[in-house]
């Protein structure tokens, strides 16, 4: 009778004749010589082979797998004898017997035998493929929080969506979104091709949808009869009739983002509760990037509306006047700022325009949100707009009532053409003063002056009266050009000089040309440096008048 000893090479027991204590083991063992007859087992191996007995042959008792392994070790191999062959070691073999998945190790004896310890791998192997699945399924997560959240497109996450469910969870992924106007959007994949359509459907009709479509927990795949499917719910595409369903919630932030239906054709394996959890964790992914997605596109919409009412308008000719305006922000990233300008028509070309330029304190959103109180009130005090005076006071008033601590400075245009000339009343509220461009290049400022609105009690102005002959030109601009920085140096302040010289060489040019003119100079003075808000107006009398039709008949006059 043979027993184990420990060999360092195998790390296995091998037989001798010191005992039996190997018989006892809880593990299958059984020993077989060269030709592949029995010589001794374990109860182990007994119960797990009935036919198991001493001088039986392994062909007869154990399963086929097995007795080729010992075949295969125990042939002389060439230039080799039989005892170094098997001593070298193999790695350990791998078969099933009666559903369960064995591991078998065989051991040299020295004098011929092989001995087999085998061991029941079945639930290590099922664990080892359970980690395998999570690590692919969290793997394939991770790809998918990747994917989806690479776009703030709501239209493209909606479709990457479904082309990821029917790719790694089903043969078809419909996606549900949430109904506007008793419609819902439905986007459907099939293999790697997507569509998208708008459906009037009831969602009680398809069982859970309707409750997915309110968030609450799925139906389990085994309550979904998929021949009760609407026809929208069954794409072309999936060959034979839908034998599988499973219906989820796409958890949004807040409110779902709609519902996920999944869809296996006849012929597969129905969805299992393992695959049903693994859609509701895809399912919450999805849903957190299409409710981002959605969040930014109504943010984005919304910040569009509010920036196009915060933007400066495209100027024109205005009742015989030429009107052109020019802004820059702080920062080039930025569309909106702390300056801005408007110009109000008259009802008529008897009735003077207001034109108004302002620069409101800091820069930024929150400044643009200041000019959008000032541009508003101002527009609603346009039937006061005759006396600058008052309309200074009531917008300081308006100003100091308000939560922000913000002041502004602005000055105040009011605009006519009395036959070839223009006439302007200006007045400036802590404003640097319009200049004034003669045919002659001179240059004046006008005489106006008042307080800042928005941080005192009171505010007090001086108006003036100029008039500007046929190709003359009113500049209203902002400190952000006279006080920004640069030239070659990069610390020089443009200052006022510049600004004087720079308009005095846009003689007989149109107001458009100006202000583009002044922008260039500028830009070019701060280069890439910073710089503050810059903001310029142009009012210019045009030399000849364009063609207005009033009552029916066109009129027009030509002033040298």
């Amino acid at each position: 009778m043979t027993v184990f000893e420990d060999d360092p090479g195998l790390s296995r027991a091998t037989p001798t004749v010191a005992g039996t204590s190997w018989l006892r083991s809880p593990h299958p063992a059984l020993v077989a010589d060269g030709r592949g007859s029995v010589v001794e087992f374990n109860d182990a191996a007994a119960d797990l082979f009935p036919g198991m007995d001493v001088g039986a042959w392994l062909d007869e008792v154990v399963p086929g797998w097995l007795a080729d392994a010992h075949r295969r070790l125990t042939r002389p191999p060439r230039k080799r004898p039989v005892e170094k062959s098997v001593r070298a070691g193999r790695p350990a073999l791998r078969g099933s017997h009666e559903g369960r998945l064995l591991r078998a190790h065989p051991t040299d004896s020295g004098h011929g035998d092989v001995a087999w310890w085998l061991v029941d791998d079945s639930d290590l192997t099922a664990a080892e493929e359970a980690l395998r699945t999570e690590q692919e399924r969290t793997a394939l997560l991770a790809e998918v929080s990747t994917q989806l959240l690479s776009s703030l497109n709501p239209d493209r996450c909606l479709e990457k969506t479904a082309l990821l469910a029917a790719a790694h969870l089903a043969d078809a992924a419909l996606v549900i979104s949430p109904p506007v106007r008793n419609r819902h959007g439905v986007v459907i994949a099939v293999g790697d091709r997507v569509t998208g359509h708008q459906v009037t459907m009831d969602p009680t009709a398809v069982p859970g949808l309707a409750e997915a479509l309110q968030g609450f927990p799925p139906v389990p795949a085994r309550w979904i009869d998929p021949a009760e499917l609407p026809e929208w719910a069954v794409p072309e595409g999936v060959e034979g009739p839908p034998g599988s369903v499973s219906i989820t919630s796409l958890p949004g932030h807040g409110v779902p983002a709609g519902a996920l239906i999944l869809l296996r054709r006849s012929g597969r394996t129905a969805f299992d509760a393992s695959e049903e959890l693994f859609a509701r964790l895809f399912a919450a992914r999805a849903g957190a990037a299409l409710s981002a997605a959605r969040m930014y596109a109504e943010q984005a919409r919304i910040t569009r509306a509010l920036i196009a009412e915060l933007l400066p308008p495209q100027l024109h000719h205005v009742h015989g006047v030429d009107f052109a305006g020019g802004y820059r922000t702080s920062h080039d990233t930025e569309r909106i700022g702390g300056d801005f300008y408007d110009v109000h028509a008259g009802t008529d070309a008897d009735q003077e325009s207001l034109a108004v330029l302002g620069d409101v304190c800091g820069k930024g959103l929150d400044a643009a949100v200041l000019t959008g109180r000032i541009r508003s009130t101002l527009h609603a005090l346009l039937p006061l707009a005759d006396d600058h005076q008052n309309v200074l006071r009531l917008l300081n008033g308006a100003l100091l009532t308000a939560r922000h601590t913000r002041f502004a400075t602005l000055v105040l245009a009011s605009v006519r053409r009395t036959g070839g000339r223009v006439r302007l009343r200006l007045t400036s509220a802590g404003h640097p003063g319009p200049l004034i461009l003669r045919t002659t290049g001179e240059v004046e400022e006008v005489d106006t002056s008042g307080t800042l609105v928005g941080a005192l009690p009171e505010v007090t102005s001086r108006s003036a009266t100029v008039h500007l002959a046929p190709g003359e030109t009113c500049l209203l601009y902002t400190d952000g050009i006279t006080e920004a920085r640069g030239g070659p140096l990069g610390s020089a302040m443009f200052g006022e000089e510049r600004l004087r010289t720079a308009l005095a060489d846009c003689v007989g040019l149109p107001a458009e040309a100006v202000v583009e003119r002044m922008q260039m100079i500028a830009g070019d003075w701060v280069g890439g440096g910073p710089h503050d808000d810059m903001a310029i107006v142009a009012i210019t009398a045009p030399h000849t008048t364009h063609l207005s039709a009033v009552n029916g008949h066109t009129r027009g006059r030509y002033t040298a």
